[in-house]
């Protein structure tokens, strides 16, 4: 879970709690906290509307609580806080594969926001060579993309822009520290797809383990939802990431991605490769069948690429944007 002295720092920061609450309101098409539905408010137009977010039978959209905007008890960050939070992993996530497939990324009208935006360094199209790998290369870049956008309308004005991301450089070092590849050595993760199953496999199952461990922090019922089926689809995206890694023969270095992992994120040996205890892993889970979390903190030492306390690095140069942005010290 966050830290706590982390959570503190980062409310008495945020913009997105506090004294500026009406202004998130507001910005979110919310005309008053007592302003009806049906009426004036979300509905009518603002950060949701039933034409824009229920369009696959959710229910976003229809039954929105307005305790967004207020305080949430204790010392959690707000829900606009951690659904921006999320929202940088998935401007990650939607680059990386939307290159793979396309070729480009996200468009100019998906990517400003609050905060300082930033462009894109690295990606190109991947040639494919696997049917189903290329077929899950396809779905996964619609759903982040279709993430993203969802977030975007989720958060309204309040949403953050896309920061400054590096899918170049970042998964050289990434390689370099698990070992893949020596020092001075270069990593293309789109040169085949064997590198595209790998650089994949080193966030993927981090988005897992962070929208489960940010499901605590959100106090709408609805974006609870909401976040709980984005969860569900990222497990469905490591699944399918995992077991292409198996079929192909690359369960070694997938272990050596999730030593990687560990080592950045704290003491506990919680990753897990696509073979654990002498057996293939496609599923990793505790002695329950439950899957792991990470905090936010923890979640931005594996994408900054260190074990310190730090506010940028890795796959994000300059940070990411909102006022969950901290990594902590596990050195």
């Amino acid at each position: 879970m966050f830290d706590k002295m982390f959570i503190r720092t980062a409310i008495d920061r945020s913009a997105e709690n506090g004294v500026d609450r009406r202004k998130f309101l507001r910005a979110a098409g919310v005309v008053g906290a007592g302003a009806g539905l049906a009426g004036g408010g979300l509905l009518a137009g603002g950060a949701f509307n039933a034409a824009s977010a229920d369009t696959t039978g959710s229910g976003i959209g229809v039954d929105l609580d307005l305790d967004l905007g207020k305080e949430k008890h204790g010392s959690q960050p707000s829900d606009g806080a951690v659904l921006n939070f999320a929202l940088n992993l998935e401007y990650l996530e939607a680059e990386f594969y939307l290159r793979a497939v396309h070729g480009y990324g996200l468009s100019a009208t998906e990517v400003y926001g609050k905060g300082k935006p930033g462009g894109v360094r690295g990606g190109r199209k991947v040639k494919f060579q696997t049917k189903s790998v290329k077929a899950y290369a396809e779905e996964i870049a619609a759903d982040e993309l279709a993430h993203v956008r969802f977030l975007r309308k989720a958060l309204g004005a309040a949403a953050v822009a896309r920061p400054a991301i590096d899918i170049d450089a970042a998964f050289t070092a990434a390689a370099t520290a698990a070992g893949l590849i020596k020092p001075g050595q270069k990593f293309d993760a789109y040169a085949n797809e064997n590198n595209f199953l790998l650089a994949a496999y080193v966030f993927e199952d981090v988005g897992v383990t962070a929208y489960k461990g940010a499901a605590p922090l959100i106090s709408n019922k609805t974006y609870l939802e909401a976040a709980a089926g984005i969860l569900a689809v990222e497990a469905y995206h490591a699944a399918n990431i995992r077991t292409s890694l198996v079929a192909k023969g690359l369960e070694a270095p997938s272990v050596s991605i999730s030593d990687a992992r560990d080592s950045l994120d704290g003491k506990a040996d919680l990753d897990q490769g696509t073979t654990y205890r002498g057996r293939t892993n496609i599923v990793p889970t505790d002695a329950n069948g439950i899957a792991f979390s990470r905090g936010a903190d923890q979640v931005l030492n594996v994408v900054y690429l260190t074990p310190k306390k730090a506010t940028k690095g890795g796959f994000f140069p300059a940070g990411v944007n909102g006022t969950i942005n901290t990594s902590r010290a596990n050195a």
